[in-house]
Order: C-alpha cells, then sequence, then structure tokens
C-alpha cells in the first residue's frame, strides 16, 4: 500500500566549474519535474527515495542521496491511494532529497518521455510545481557554497 508521504529527488552533476541539474518530462502529464514518487508499505522516506531514484533513471547507488532542509506538503487528493488512507489525513509531506551524478548513465522508466541536463535557470523555468522550484533554489545555494 502506498504510504502517505511523497518524496522527490533532483540529481545534478557538475560540468566544468557550473552544475547542471537533471529535470524528466512526465509521460502523463507532460510537465517537468524532478524525479518522484510515494512511499510504499512501511518504507522511509529516504528508502522510498533510493528506490525511485533507481526506478526512474536506473541508478543504483542511492546510497548517496542527500535530504534537504525544504519539506512541501501535497493534498492528499492529488494522490489515487488516499482513499485508503486515514480520514484525519488532509496534506502529505514531500521530501527533498539531492543526488549527484557522477560516471552513472540515466536510463527513463516509462514514467518519462524524456530527461534533460540543464543549468539552474533553465530548470527553474522548465519546472511545473512551485515545490520543486523551492527545492532547486535550495539544492543550488548549497552547491554554490561548496563550489567558492
Amino acid at each position: 500500500m502506498r504510504a502517505p508521504f511523497q518524496i522527490l529527488v533532483l540529481p545534478y552533476r557538475k560540468s566544468g566549474n557550473k552544475f547542471e541539474y537533471a529535470i524528466f518530462k512526465r509521460t502523463d502529464a507532460g510537465y517537468w519535474q524532478g524525479i518522484a514518487g510515494g512511499g510504499e508499505d512501511n518504507e522511509t522516506p529516504f528508502e522510498a527515495a533510493k528506490r525511485e531514484l533507481c526506478e526512474e533513471t536506473g541508478i543504483n547507488s542511492g546510497s548517496k542521496l542527500f535530504k534537504l532542509q525544504f519539506l512541501a506538503y501535497v493534498p492528499k487528493i492529488e494522490f489515487a491511494a488516499h482513499k485508503g488512507w486515514p480520514e484525519d489525513i488532509y496534506v502529505v509531506p514531500e521530501y527533498y532529497f539531492s543526488f549527484e551524478v557522477v560516471g552513472e548513465n540515466i536510463i527513463l522508466s516509462n514514467e518519462h518521455t524524456e530527461y534533460k541536463w540543464v543549468d539552474y535557470d533553465t530548470a527553474h523555468d522548465l519546472l511545473f510545481w512551485q515545490s520543486n522550484k523551492v527545492g532547486l533554489w535550495e539544492l543550488n545555494e548549497r552547491l554554490k557554497k561548496i563550489n567558492i
């Protein structure tokens, strides 16, 4: 059963002296986002993020995931599984993670029609969900500090 939480993973890589971010175009809705999904059964958000990263990109080194500080909430009605959740749940938390892609190739699942590596401004402009943009902003700010 789907757990009442959502995860989002923002993959990034270093390209020269800049960072690039992988964004993914959804098959069902046609918009751009990070890697997203929900927990299954008793998974923790970290375990769900590792699994979703592997399922949607073919990358199986999710132990390098880094949890971001940002946390969003999504109305439960956005998820078909909400009918099986307790009635007193109105919103579900969305936990944000980042992952540095080094030497791995992305192999898309059928959830996405394409992906692309882009700079921060392009990713920010293309991402559909405002919460994805906030998570990206936090990640970009963190990376700027280590890239000084």
